[in-house]
């Protein structure tokens, strides 16, 4: 008979029962499979449920399911969490290596954030108005690189690119004002058919879960290229993605209330939902927390950015990922970039009692967040974590 272990989950370790974020996780000497985290351990769910659509490289197999199995196999993975288990479906996390979650399909980067859009207007337009007239019609946005996303612990490598220089002409080199961006990545799980739009109502039968992102940025390549395009090689050369993706149905207490928006959305971007979270995230830079960005003063909600990435008749599909865009509240220690906190490179910011603005390489960043939990307590959405090396 086999050994069965009942996992004690520590004291505020927010990865109780009530959260169960998914991951991918390869065990030593073994193949890659979907999991769940409880407390410091990891299930290995084709064991503890004795299924073999868990025996894969990516949550995809699982995901295209679509929502009625989502919720199945999470009560199904809730019971299990609650009874002793097969000692070989449980792993300390300390012991397996986290793989990216999600075989990304496209990848959409928002900018909903008003706090954000007006901070980054004033700098770039400080004689006229911080928002441009479409900002408050639309969740602006733009279509990114699926391919350089990156699991968490990932080492990001200094872009090289074309940097304007005071002569007004470009030169070419590594970039020097290398960013973050402390984002909620959306996961799609059941995609859509091309030339049929998703509706604000549909949010929850098409979106899996959500995961931490730090969308890395180089502004002296993004400023100079970007003129009139907008983002391309100062955004698509890394972005980090947590390596634990928390199923909406675990947010049930963390849903708020949006912001009020003026003037009223158009129809297709109406919602009479509580779509609105109540998450905190939290910057360290080389060890030292820099900001606290509060997800709950986002303007543009998630079902709103899906209904606009998909009104013109623009198709999903499983492992498509969107993000919210840089999270910034209203105060310095609230934002969610290194050109805010430091104001485009002129207030820089004290680190470790050294006056910095942008990245160094060897820097490491990490991202972390808390919402509030069912039943009472927080979840803790893991973290995104990276470290600057070298341009190649």
């Amino acid at each position: 008979m086999s050994s069965r272990v009942r996992i004690e989950v520590p004291a505020g370790s927010g990865f109780g029962p009530e959260h169960l974020p998914y991951c991918v996780f390869r065990p030593l000497g073994g193949d890659p499979r979907v999991g769940a985290r409880l407390g410091d351990s990891i299930i290995d769910l084709a064991v503890a449920l004795d299924d073999p659509m868990f025996a894969q490289p990516s949550l995809n197999a699982f995901m295209t399911q679509g929502p009625q199995c989502w919720r199945e196999v999470r009560e199904r993975v809730r019971a299990a969490a609650d009874a002793e288990l097969p000692a070989a479906a449980v792993h300390s996390v300390r012991a397996v290596r986290l793989d990216l979650p999600v075989e990304i399909g496209d990848y959409v980067d928002f900018y909903a954030s008003l706090d954000h859009a007006t901070a980054m207007g004033r700098m770039l337009r400080p004689s006229g108005e911080p928002l441009l007239p479409n900002w408050r019609h639309l969740p602006v946005g733009y279509h990114g690189r699926a391919g350089t996303v990156v699991v968490s612990g990932t080492d990001v490598a200094r872009p090289h690119g074309q940097r304007r220089t005071d002569s007004g002409t470009p030169d070419f080199g590594p970039s020097r004002r290398l960013d973050i961006e402390a984002e909620l990545g959306f996961v799609v799980g059941a995609g859509s058919r091309l030339g049929t739009p998703i509706g604000t109502g549909e949010f929850a039968e098409h979106v899996f879960g959500v995961a931490l992102v730090n969308d890395w940025s180089a502004r002296d390549i993004q400023a100079w290229e970007g003129q009139p395009l907008g983002p391309f090689l100062g955004k698509s050369f890394a972005t980090s993605l947590s390596a634990f993706v928390t199923p909406l149905d675990a947010l049930a207490a963390a849903r708020i209330p949006l912001p009020p928006q003026h003037p009223k959305p158009l129809p297709y971007l109406r919602d009479d939902t509580s779509w609105g979270l109540d998450i905190m995230l939290t910057v360290e830079w080389n060890g030292q927390v820099i900001s606290t960005p509060p997800f709950r003063r986002m303007y543009w909600s998630g079902p709103q950015m899906l209904a606009h990435l998909t009104v013109n008749g623009a198709s999903t599909r499983t492992g498509d990922l969107f993000a919210s865009g840089t999270i910034s509240g209203a105060d310095r220690g609230e934002r969610g970039s290194l050109m805010e906190m430091s104001w485009g490179g002129t207030e820089p910011i004290e680190l470790n009692g050294v006056q910095r603005t942008f990245l160094q390489d060897g820097d490491e960043v990490v991202i972390t967040a808390t919402a509030p939990a069912i039943g009472g307590g927080h979840l803790a959405l893991g973290e995104v974590r990276g470290r600057i090396a070298k341009a190649e």
